[in-house]
């Protein structure tokens, strides 16, 4: 598939040369095993993004089954709602059953927006709400705006099945084709909330079938993360993002880039 078919399907555009040719695999039993280690950290660094309150001490409290005083029942409920699916995406790797489709997207969509987004566990248009079209605040830059919802969701399944049929034809390298499917995620908002984080989710689901480690982006970089984020959805180049996500891989060091264009 040619570039240009490939960045009309998805609605972004990259520099591909900037795409590691190599990144470090391992055994599927050490990649999850690192990121079940690691579960409050990353738990904790996925709740930061979306502005939540809870400290890191706090959320190990909350993992422990410890409840934490003094925190809005929604806060508690979006890191409870995050060590969930994070643990049910270790069990889809884990066994093998993790799948790049529509299927596995809206089940991990039904954790981790459960009770937060208007509907969860389906494409917008397809419950009970037909009319409300969400959007993305970009600060002074205004207000993105995605495709409308519609009863049915014709047009959101029609985008999402020719991403993903591009995705599987035209982007053959794990790492790349993981990003590009966070991002596809975030720029065409199949849900009413909850799109980045089940799109970074399901980027995980495809690291680490292919053996390479889950990345969680730092809090200490939440600010860097949501500014980059901003000038793609002005300017639908994703290729700022993929280096940012590259950076923040733990192999980034390791890895090997050559031009793939």
């Amino acid at each position: 598939m040619k570039n240009l078919e490939l960045f009309s399907a998805l609605g972004c555009h990259w520099d591909r040369s900037i795409v590691p040719a190599e990144v470090p695999t391992h055994s599927i039993e050490r990649v999850t095993f690192r990121l079940h280690r690691m579960l409050p950290e990353f738990v904790w660094d996925a709740s930061v993004l979306e502005g939540n309150p809870f400290t890191f001490p706090e959320v190990k409290t909350l993992l422990d089954g410890v409840t934490v005083g003094g925190r809005k029942i929604a806060d508690q409920e979006q890191v409870l709602n995050l060590a969930a699916s994070s643990k049910h995406l270790l069990a889809l790797v884990r066994a093998g059953t993790f799948t790049m489709d529509k299927a596995t997207f809206i089940d991990l969509h039904g954790m981790v927006a459960r009770h937060e987004a208007l509907e969860w566990g389906h494409f917008r248009g397809e419950g009970q709400e037909t009319d409300y079209t969400p959007d993305v605040s970009l600060g002074e830059h205004g207000r993105y705006t995605p495709l409308a919802t519609v009863a049915g969701a014709p047009e959101l399944n029609r985008v999402f099945a020719s991403g993903l049929q591009a995705l599987q034809s035209g982007v053959l390298q794990p790492f790349e084709q993981a990003a590009a499917f966070f991002l596809f995620g975030a720029l065409q908002q199949f849900f009413f909330d909850g799109n980045k984080r089940t799109s970074r989710f399901m980027m995980n689901g495809i690291l680490m079938s292919a053996g390479m480690d889950a990345i969680s982006v730092p809090a200490a970089k939440a600010q860097a993360f949501n500014e980059n984020m901003v000038r793609f959805y002005l300017t639908k180049d994703a290729t700022e993002m993929m280096t940012f996500l590259m950076d923040c891989h733990p192999d980034a060091g390791q890895m090997c880039k050559v031009v793939t264009a």
